[in-house]
């Protein structure tokens, strides 16, 4: 399978604090990658340096097969990759729709249609777009930043943490929503804290410690493994 994201070797961190020791992954075309580790694997940190928001002291970042190491986060948009952080993903002072339409803001043309087509995809949003972000819920703040993520047809979607502090109900909503972003294919590499859900919908998956791969392989094999249930996912 073509990889159309992959970093190899990345060494990266916050000043002098070194987090990642040399991680590698990579995710293939329409592929969904989960990256599931104990907290402080340093899983959030790799994608912060594959986007370019950290600075990547060793090791190389490729999307497409174009190096896009240490380059801005701007142009990496612009060369098909969206990145969700976990916090902070919305402006809360805009409206939803001017949320999707700053999503949006380096398209030429097709804002409109693209518009529709992320509304039908997040039924919920369409009746309240000239709603205020920050009158929604956390649920449905995670929704709006998935749906302004794909205002520019992203090749490959970053997602961090996107379930964390929701309610099980949402979460299983949210999940389903990634699910059908994946299917309509756009490749996705997804980090998160719930293991079991991540490995449950995704193809392969990656388990970070201490900065380092200490694992990978086909998700649900690691789903059914007893090692794995006995290291990572609380069993």
């Amino acid at each position: 399978m073509t990889a159309v994201l992959e970093a190899t070797g990345i060494v990266a961190g916050y000043g002098e604090v070194e987090i990642l020791h040399g991680v590698s992954v990579s995710i293939g075309q329409g592929e969904m990658v989960a990256v599931i580790g104990p907290n402080g694997a340093g899983k959030s940190t790799l994608l912060k340096a594959m986007f370019g928001l950290i600075p990547t002291s060793s090791g190389r970042v490729q999307l497409n097969g174009t190096d896009i190491t240490n380059q801005p986060p701007d142009r990496i948009v612009a060369r098909g990759m969206s990145y969700v952080p976990q916090t902070e993903n919305v402006f809360p002072s805009l409206s939803i729709n001017e949320n999707l339409e700053m999503g949006g803001f380096t398209r030429s043309d097709g804002l409109s249609d693209r518009l529709e087509r992320v509304y039908t995809l997040f039924p919920d949003l369409t009746n309240r777009r000239g709603d205020s972000a920050g009158k929604l819920s956390g649920g449905q703040r995670q929704m709006l930043a998935l749906a302004r993520a794909l205002m520019l047809d992203p090749d490959v979607l970053l997602l961090d943490e996107p379930s964390a502090s929701l309610s099980p109900k949402m979460v299983e909503s949210l999940f389903e929503k990634i699910g059908e972003i994946n299917s309509s294919g756009t490749a996705i590499l997804l980090v998160e804290q719930n293991a079991k859900e991540a490995l449950s919908l995704s193809d392969r998956a990656y388990v970070l410690a201490t900065g380092e791969n200490r694992l990978d392989g086909d998700a649900k094999g690691m789903l059914e493994s007893e090692d794995m249930a006995r290291l990572y996912l609380g069993e």
